[in-house]
């Protein structure tokens, strides 16, 4: 029995190993069979994983033109097209950078043809005046080449006036070391960087042709002048002898005739005393040879100048004057003021018209006040009256240089007064002269 038993145990025992060792087998082989499987998709992968990194290297390096295939992978479409697209888009956008550059390279090239094709120099400095860049025409000028001038002190170049720096300058007259027979005119522009250092721009100009310009023509017109009064004035005394019956008895036709002559004469000598005058202002600044003026006691002699002119026209001239208020001014070319403001009354005035003189007193000023009632002036032109050549005449169809009111304008200015007008178009003008109010101190010093 017990054999028995034995013997069935020892031919289960044996059917059971004989089944695992069959299991086991079937497992070793499955497990064979997979990792076969599974290392020839990871084999794809790492050779997919490959392709991509080399790929991105490529686009790393600039090449845009490489592409991701397709690959039998699960997923990897979606990877594929995204990394072809962000490709794609890399290329438009360098396309787009390098159109932009390519722009930004012509434009570059435009703008450093332009400054340097200037008359006038350009250069650089930092704030120890150290030379950043220059142009040509500097190269020229400092006669060395452009490269060398780079890291030179702009001092050892140019001179300016000690109470200058280079930062300040502002049409200010420098001198060039290498070129000292030349005027020139220097500016001084800071640039403002984001970087914060100080850096300027110097601009020098080479003057020496229109100064000469100037000399010449200021001599001309001083020359022409002066050779034009000579001949007004000998005109202007012999009809003085005329009037005064020097020469025989003049009836009363004859008296007309010669007294408008005499009138279109002072009016031609005060046209070219004006003209002169200009020049010398532009040459020397006006010379102010200040005295005490009673106000009306002046105003009433030259409304007794002028009234002959104004007769003509039938224009009143009328004075207003509330007390007889003093000043300390220029006698004759203060004279020289009123009597072009009066004047233009009458030429731009209504025939018939009156012509108002009125003096007042504001805080600090004397004002005389000159007002026409006519054709006024227009809002385009009465900002440009007082500049010089500027004259209404010509829209007019009169005769004018334009300089009278220029040189009005300069006289107060010197007189450290104003000139200023008010109008309206086709009703009335009024130019009011403003002279600063006498003061013990000014009596005292004589200013």
């Amino acid at each position: 029995m017990d054999i028995e038993l034995l013997n069935e145990l020892s031919s289960n025992n044996g059917l059971f190993i004989h089944i695992m060792n069959s299991f086991v087998l079937v497992v070793l082989i499955t497990l064979f069979v997979t990792a076969r499987i599974t290392s020839k998709r990871w084999l794809k992968i790492n050779d997919y994983l490959g392709t991509i990194t080399k790929t991105i290297n490529s686009v790393r390096y600039g090449d845009l033109t490489k592409k991701i295939e397709k690959a039998e992978l699960p997923n990897s479409e979606p990877l594929a097209e995204s990394l072809n697209r962000m490709i794609e888009t890399l290329d438009d956008r360098e396309k787009m950078v390098s159109e932009y550059q390519n722009e930004l390279h012509r434009q570059n090239k435009l703008l450093e043809a332009v400054i340097n094709s200037l008359s006038d120099g350009l250069v650089i400095i930092d704030e120890n005046s150290r030379i950043l860049r220059a142009t040509p025409k500097i190269s020229e000028w400092f006669d060395m080449e452009g490269n060398r001038l780079l890291g030179e002190f702009l001092t050892d170049h140019i001179g300016i006036p000690k109470n200058k720096t280079y930062c300040d300058l502002k049409e200010t007259e420098v001198t060039l070391f290498n070129d000292k027979t030349s005027n020139f005119i220097a500016n001084s522009i800071e640039l403002k960087l984001e970087d914060k250092k100080k850096r300027y721009v110097i601009v020098i100009r080479n003057v020496t042709d229109q100064i000469e310009l100037e000399n010449l023509k200021e001599d001309f017109v001083a020359t022409l002048t002066h050779d034009l009064k000579v001949p007004i004035i000998a005109e202007t005394n012999m009809l003085e002898l005329f009037l005064n019956e020097s020469f025989g008895k003049v009836n009363e036709k004859q008296e007309i005739a010669l007294k408008n002559m005499q009138a279109s004469n002072r009016e031609l000598l005060d046209l070219v005393q004006i003209v002169l005058e200009t020049y010398k202002f532009r040459s020397q600044a006006i010379r102010l040879y200040r005295e005490n003026i009673m106000l009306k006691v002046f105003l009433d002699e030259i409304i007794t100048e002028m009234r002959p002119i104004a007769d003509k026209s039938k224009n009143n001239i009328l004075l207003n004057s509330q007390r007889d208020i003093r000043v300390l001014a220029d006698k004759i070319q203060l004279k020289r003021v009123i009597k072009n403001l009066i004047q233009n009354a009458i030429s731009y005035g209504e025939k018939g018209s009156p012509i108002e003189i009125t003096t007042c007193e504001i805080p600090k000023y004397i004002v005389i006040k000159v007002k026409d009632y006519g054709k006024g002036i227009s809002k385009d032109d009465i900002n440009k009256i007082f500049n010089k050549y500027y004259s209404a005449a010509k829209k007019f169809r009169k005769i004018g240089t334009g300089l009278g009111l220029y040189l009005s304008f300069q006289i107060a200015k010197a007189h450290g007064g104003d000139l200023t007008v008010e109008s309206v178009e086709n009703e009335y003008t009024e130019f009011s002269v403003k002279l600063p109010a006498v003061t013990n101190e000014s009596l005292y010093y004589g200013e």
